[in-house]
């Protein structure tokens, strides 16, 4: 088995923390893989930290032929097995290499975003390609969505995201974000931790503060993560509703492991979403969630078992949760426990071994 991992985000977001872990756990295996990955990216520094096998591409733009001659190349010279396309322009090299190029490696596409997809030609066309052997879905919601667009739907498969359990775990409660932003011990520390893109509906969260604040309940707002293109917008909120000192943007911190166990409450207002490892994480380190009904969300918060769920959108709903959870602790304590059981079915060695099995069943041409 000789796995070519293929990634084009230039950015590192819950997609390419899936790669990494997936790669480590192929490494311990003795499978061989290289990672080819954009020139300049995240991924690439990962690679080099890490000392990783990669290679770089120039992407230029989403269907360079350059790039997907390059794909077809590498897996003739190096006797690849599997081509795993990790996001869609991923995919696009991917079939090109094998409709332009003859690359006649079997391919498995990662689907991590719960939307359907496009009903252009070029995107029906090649998650249809002939050269795609599996699609993995990092949820039952996103399967059930990316179905209607196949003609062959047994190609869709399930595989959930994983976490490192030894990396996130209750730890000790170092106090980095309330003396960094001068929060006082007597508040709540109410945060979300997700880039600051659209689909994140940080507008809402910003409005269930605003409605909390309102009523004079106890806390402050982090937003931790790098800019996804709302940052603006979402500053130029919180300045018109008079929120500078109630909502804050930490930016983006590879100090999660850390500042988890003061969190206090983890507010997700995502409008759509793939399955929410960020929850996976908050879960393994003790802390509560609220969080919106969409996308795979549901399949790991249990309402009022693991965690409370609310609408999408609904602000006032969502602000109820926030107070049930933090002013009563017999069940914040109930709804923690049960979350640190739930994590154990979400973990990177058990999304790996997956993988695993399924790779073993895409048979190789002429093999």
């Amino acid at each position: 088995m000789r796995i070519l991992h293929l990634s084009t985000a230039p950015t590192w977001r819950g997609g390419e923390q899936q790669v990494a872990y997936l790669a480590e756990e192929l490494a311990k295996k003795g499978i061989w893989q290289w990672v080819c990955c954009a020139a300049g990216s995240a991924m690439e520094m990962h690679c080099l930290e890490k000392g990783i096998p990669h290679l770089t591409f120039h992407k230029f733009f989403s269907s360079n032929p350059l790039v997907a001659w390059r794909v077809a190349r590498i897996c003739r010279r190096q006797k690849i097995t599997h081509l795993h396309a990790h996001d869609s322009h991923a995919l696009t090299f991917a079939v090109i290499a094998a409709s332009l190029f003859g690359n006649s490696v079997p391919i498995v596409v990662s689907r991590r975003v719960d939307f359907p997809v496009g009903g252009h030609f070029a995107s029906r066309w090649k998650y249809n390609h002939r050269a795609v052997a599996k699609i993995v879905c990092v949820s039952a919601c996103i399967k059930e969505l990316m179905a209607p667009a196949l003609r062959y739907p047994g190609k869709l498969v399930v595989v959930h995201s994983g976490i490192d359990l030894g990396k996130i775990e209750p730890g000790e409660n170092m106090g980095l974000l309330r003396t960094e932003f001068s929060i006082s011990k007597n508040e709540f520390l109410i945060a979300n931790i997700a880039a600051l893109a659209p689909h994140k509906d940080l507008p809402t969260f910003v409005r269930t503060a605003e409605i909390l604040v309102e009523e004079g309940f106890p806390a402050r707002f982090l937003l931790i993560g790098g800019d996804g293109g709302e940052e603006q917008n979402i500053r130029r909120m919180i300045r018109e509703k008079g929120l500078e000192t109630h909502v804050l943007l930490t930016g983006f911190r590879d100090d999660v492991p850390l500042i988890l166990p003061e969190i206090d409450l983890l507010l997700f207002t995502s409008k759509t979403e793939g399955l929410g490892t960020s929850l996976l994480d908050a879960f393994a380190a003790g802390v509560p969630v609220v969080a919106t009904s969409v996308g795979g969300i549901p399949e790991i918060i249990q309402h009022g078992r693991t965690g409370l769920l609310a609408p999408p959108g609904d602000a006032a709903a969502l602000a109820l949760q926030v107070k049930e959870l933090l002013t009563h602790p017999a069940l914040r304590n109930e709804l923690v426990g049960n979350a640190r059981e739930r994590v154990r079915l979400f973990t990177k060695e058990k999304m790996a071994g997956e993988m695993i099995s399924l790779y073993s069943s895409i048979q190789f041409p002429g093999v």
